[in-house]
């Protein structure tokens, strides 16, 4: 599974990461940025494998730390405790952790569309969510993934009292799979949905910004605004929008450069997956929509998850704007 959010306090932040690759200290001396990534390597992740594969952050003068953390709640946390300068986190997770009084900001987007989906078997017995009344309904992480589920019900007249939640401890489509339950909220419709079909089960998304759940973006560079070092991580900006190009551009051969990374990559989930995927890549990784990023706030807000709203500066910005640059 390439992703989860958990709630949990900060652990000892050196035990907790995984270093991917060594960079080289070859020719010239180049700035060190470390990046921890939301959870392994995975397509999802494909402006930063590239752009490391293809020289794009040596280019920009930068040799680039990609770190996977053994524990997938902890990137942010540190991040804004100054043990890491990036981390890959999700833009309704950025909500959360401001309003819980993290120091964080959004500086990039790596995936600027919601990938979270509603997932069933896709065997005709249901055909529209409203077919969901008085069934099983799988989810992860609470929260988030609650409100979501909701807003969706709510389009058909159900309520979350017409249904069954079940935790399912992140095993969203093995228990989707073995009909422990009727549906899954939470999975990736690039990842899961092409995990049960390798299986041999159909499966089917409703999408869940087609239900009434405001657009967001799915994937985020996050860094603590205190202790950015805007030049620096303006050019590792530059770098992911030079490569995000690339793999539209060259899709097929970006793949190859992608699973080249490691052998894990290599596999048919995998290249099933990045053409799902990559052309949701953003090609403008620096810039955002403040409406969408307002909009949301305030979604979180009518749900009861955060308490009043943030103004969209708190929690985001451009990194490559004349105003934001030094």
């Amino acid at each position: 599974m390439f992703k989860k959010l958990v709630f949990c306090a900060l652990a000892s932040a050196t035990a907790l990461l995984m270093p991917i690759s060594a960079q080289s200290s070859e020719k010239k001396a180049e700035d060190k940025l470390s990046l921890i990534l939301d959870w392994y390597v995975n397509p999802d992740h494909g402006p930063i494998i590239i752009a490391e594969q293809l020289g794009y952050f040596k280019d920009e003068g930068l040799d680039v730390e990609i770190i996977a953390p053994s524990d997938a709640s902890t990137p942010s946390r540190m991040v804004a405790a100054g043990q890491a300068d990036l981390a890959v986190s999700y833009q309704p997770q950025l909500h959360l952790d401001v309003h819980e009084g993290l120091n964080l900001v959004r500086i990039g987007t790596l995936i600027d569309t919601p990938l979270n989906c509603l997932m069933i078997r896709d065997e005709g017995t249901i055909k529209s969510i409203k077919d969901l009344k008085g069934k099983k309904i799988g989810f992860s992480v609470s929260g988030v993934e609650e409100i979501t589920l909701e807003t969706m019900l709510a389009r058909h007249g159900l309520t979350p009292d017409d249904v069954e939640m079940i935790n399912v401890n992140f095993s969203l489509s093995p228990a989707l799979m073995s009909k422990q339950v009727d549906a899954v909220i939470g999975a990736f419709r690039n990842v899961e949905l092409n995990q049960m079909h390798i299986e041999g089960i159909a499966g089917k998304c409703f999408n869940v910004e087609e239900e009434g759940v405001p657009f967001y973006d799915e994937l985020i560079y996050v860094a603590n605004p205190d202790k950015l070092d805007k030049g620096k991580v303006g050019r590792f900006i530059d770098a992911t929008e030079k490569a995000a190009h690339y793999i539209v551009n060259h899709p097929d051969e970006s793949f190859k450069v992608f699973a080249s990374y490691s052998g894990e990559l290599q596999d048919e989930l995998n290249e099933r997956a990045w053409k799902d995927t990559f052309s949701r890549f953003s090609r403008t990784p620096s810039a955002f929509d403040t409406g969408r990023y307002q909009r949301y706030e305030n979604y979180l807000n009518e749900h009861k998850l955060v308490s009043g709203t943030m103004p969209v500066e708190r929690l985001a910005i451009d990194i490559n704007a004349k105003e934001q640059t030094k």
